[in-house]
């Protein structure tokens, strides 16, 4: 039988350069770490050399192992025929030079001078000073009782403060899960309706003696103000997005969907939703932001879009982006295309995908908002509403007059259009005499008799009626079609054949 050779490598000692390369020190056990602290900078034979040539004169330097005894910190490897710092190889950071922790140094022409440099820079001092104190305990620790019970007492604090601030996140929490108001009208000690959230906090404390203590004696820090409660909801938010964008780089494929909308505030603002799938295959939809936009264009909308995509998607990952889905953004246009084309010429990848909820009296109303008459109808229908909402007594004659209410307006849902066209147009003889008696009545003041006299020109304007009569023919068509393709079990067959019916009766209303 043929006999086998094995050859097998001798391990490098653990203080050489080659096993603090390819294991770095910081990896170590502190065990390990202490090992190498103990044998020192390894201080193998290296076969270096340089030739060097001045004035015309030709001669070879070759490294001399008195460098070893002359610097403490100096180390060498071996196989790279290379001299290494060894206080910088094992408290290695971003600001050493790689030629001493890396690669090697091996300019003997200019060792000396390089060696006096690095060994007074600040990186090599500070790594010193660590290989020095390692593994060393101060003498406070050692002799002095009363530094360790301190530091047990501290610790304990520590804890405390830590249970008494998770209660009071606790609190957060719940208020913001079931949406309830963080803030009372009258937060003060004799109150007897602090809010919710003080109401929790003493729920809690009832029940928590810590919290009921800290309450209790805390002349600094409660943590029920209202400036703790919007620091600790803004790192809430951080954790938050900070998860989600973990979870987003690590999945396949991302979706986005956003939908712009005015609040009660008059701020133009856009909600952002992120949708993907996880590397289980399980779907998410996050929320996760609501951006201030200086105005409703597509423009500002694009932007502010690829803003938080840029963040969210490093470089390189652009591909991952392949749905995009709008609700009113989806149609505005911009001086160079809409919202959708100015994301695809980013994220080519980036699809746009038509929102499944999507109203489509919003569709129609978005369709034909160039036309300005059709514009200014519709705001005018949303008047009607606002009027009458403002004020209990101007609804009290509604009720009495025309004995049927006007549906509200709604900021952010356009169904609501259909029923006021409807309401309008079947009870529009009725609301001229509510309008003309609120204008004649002496109950009113000068501004709500103005604004009746409008309404009452507004309903008698020919224009007005005819686009009246005529969304009164279109609406129910539209509200149709909606409640067809919101059924779950249609198919694209169906919808091409009820898309189909509602197109010809488009055609005939024409």
């Amino acid at each position: 039988m043929a006999a086998v050779l094995l050859t097998v490598e001798a391990q490098p000692p653990p203080n050489s350069v080659r096993s603090l390369l390819t294991y770095p020190f910081a990896r170590r056990t502190m065990a390990e770490k202490l090992q190498v602290k103990e044998l020192g900078p390894d201080k193998p034979e290296i076969q270096l050399t340089q030739a060097t040539k001045e004035k015309s004169k030709a001669y070879n330097r070759t490294f001399c192992r008195s460098w070893f005894q002359r610097k403490s910190w100096l180390t060498g490897c071996g196989t790279a025929n290379a001299l290494f710092c060894f206080p910088c190889i094992l408290f290695k950071s971003d600001k050493c030079d790689l030629t001493w922790t890396q690669s090697g140094q091996t300019d003997l022409k200019h060792l000396s001078e390089r060696i006096k440099k690095h060994e007074s820079s600040r990186v090599h001092m500070d790594n010193s000073v660590k290989l020095a104190v390692l593994g060393k305990t101060s003498i406070a620790a050692q002799l002095d009782d009363g530094h360790r019970i301190a530091l047990r007492r501290h610790n304990e604090e520590v804890d405390k403060n830590r249970h008494i601030l998770s209660k009071i996140i606790d609190c957060i929490k719940f208020c913001g899960a079931f949406e309830l108001a963080m803030r009372g009208h009258d937060e003060s000690d004799s109150s007897d309706n602090p809010g919710i959230f003080r109401g929790l906090v003493d729920l809690m404390a009832s029940i928590d003696h810590d919290l009921r203590q800290h309450l209790e004696n805390a002349t600094v820090f409660k943590g029920t103000s209202k400036t703790v409660q919007n620091e600790i909801l803004d790192c809430m938010l951080a954790v938050l997005r900070e998860r989600i964008v973990e979870e987003v780089k690590a999945a396949k494929f991302l979706a986005i969907q956003a939908d712009e909308t005015t609040d009660i505030s008059t701020h133009c603002q856009l909600v952002m939703v992120l949708r993907y799938i996880d590397q289980r295959n399980r779907i998410h939809e996050r929320f996760f932001e609501f951006i201030k936009l200086p105005n409703a264009c597509a423009d500002a909308i694009a932007s502010a879009l690829s803003e938080r995509l840029r963040f969210i998607l490093p470089q390189g990952q652009e591909r991952k982006l392949i749905a995009q889905a709008y609700d009113g953004a989806a149609v505005m246009r911009g001086t160079t295309g809409g919202v959708q084309r100015k994301i695809q010429d980013i994220y080519a990848n980036a699809h746009y995908v038509h929102c499944y909820a999507h109203q489509l009296n919003l569709v129609m109303q978005q369709a034909t908002s160039h036309i300005p008459q059709i514009s200014h109808f519709f705001s005018d229908i949303a008047g009607f509403a606002s009027f009458f909402t403002k004020s209990s007594k101007r609804t009290a004659v509604l009720d009495e007059v025309v004995a049927h209410r006007l549906p509200s307006a709604s900021a952010t849902r356009w169904n609501f259009n259909s029923r006021a066209v409807n309401t309008v147009y079947e009870h529009k003889d009725d609301l001229v005499r509510c309008f003309q008696t609120i204008r004649n009545s002496e109950g009113f003041d000068a501004p709500t008799k103005r604004d009746a006299g409008g309404f009452v020109r507004m309903l008698e304007d020919e224009a007005f009626c005819f686009f009246l009569a005529l969304f009164h023919k279109i609406m129910p068509h539209v509200d149709m079609l909606y409640n067809h393709l919101q059924k779950r079990n249609i198919d694209s067959v169906t919808i091409a054949g009820i898309t189909q019916t509602f197109i010809s009766r488009m055609q005939a209303i024409r």
